[in-house]
C-alpha cells in the first residue's frame, strides 16, 4: 500500500511539474521566424572612423570567433516572441508595422513602441526581453544579431520577469 502511494503522489508531483513549466513558459506565437543569412567570423577588431575622425566612430572587438545571423521576424497582430535572451547583442529594424519591446531588466517594464524605419539594440547576455506586435496590422522585424561561434541563438526565459 505504502509503495502504491508513493508511487501515486511521485505521479502526481511529475505532473504538477510538467504543467507549471508549460503554464510558465513564455512561448512564441504568431511569429515567422527566418534566418535570411549566418556565417562564422574569426576575431573580429574594427576601428572605423570619418576624416576627420571627431564627426563619427565605431569600435568592434570580438574574442574568439562569432557567429553572425540576419534574421527575419514575421509577427501577425498579437504575435509575441516570448520573454527570451541571446548571448550577444542584437541591431534590430523595425520593417513593417509596429513592434513594442519589454525589457526584463526594467522595473515598471515599460513597453517602448518602434515603427517602420526605427531601429533598437538588445544588448544580449543576460538581459531578458520581449517583442510583441500589439497592432492590428502586420509587422516585421530584421535582425543582425553577433553571437559566440556554435551559442544557442535564442535563449527562452521562464517564468517572465516578475516585474513584467
Amino acid at each position: 500500500m505504502r509503495k502504491k502511494l508513493t508511487a501515486v503522489l511521485a505521479a502526481a508531483f511529475f505532473a504538477v511539474a510538467v504543467y507549471a513549466g508549460t503554464v510558465l513558459a513564455t512561448p512564441q506565437g504568431h511569429v515567422v521566424t527566418s534566418t535570411v543569412a549566418k556565417a562564422t567570423f574569426d576575431e573580429i577588431d574594427l576601428n572605423a572612423r570619418t576624416i576627420p575622425a571627431d564627426i563619427w566612430q565605431a569600435r568592434l572587438k570580438t574574442r574568439g570567433q562569432s557567429d553572425v545571423y540576419v534574421i527575419d521576424n514575421k509577427f501577425a497582430s498579437g504575435g509575441t516572441t516570448g520573454w527570451h535572451s541571446h548571448p550577444g547583442p542584437s541591431l534590430i529594424f523595425v520593417v513593417a508595422g509596429t513592434i513594442t519591446n519589454y525589457e526584463g531588466d526594467d522595473p515598471s517594464c515599460t513597453p517602448h513602441d518602434y515603427t517602420v524605419g526605427q531601429s533598437f539594440i538588445d544588448a544580449g547576455g543576460k538581459d531578458s526581453h520581449m517583442l510583441r506586435n500589439n497592432g492590428s496590422a502586420d509587422a516585421e522585424t530584421v535582425a543582425v544579431q553577433i553571437l559566440p561561434k556554435d551559442a544557442p541563438r535564442r535563449i527562452d526565459v521562464s517564468p517572465a520577469p516578475a516585474n513584467c
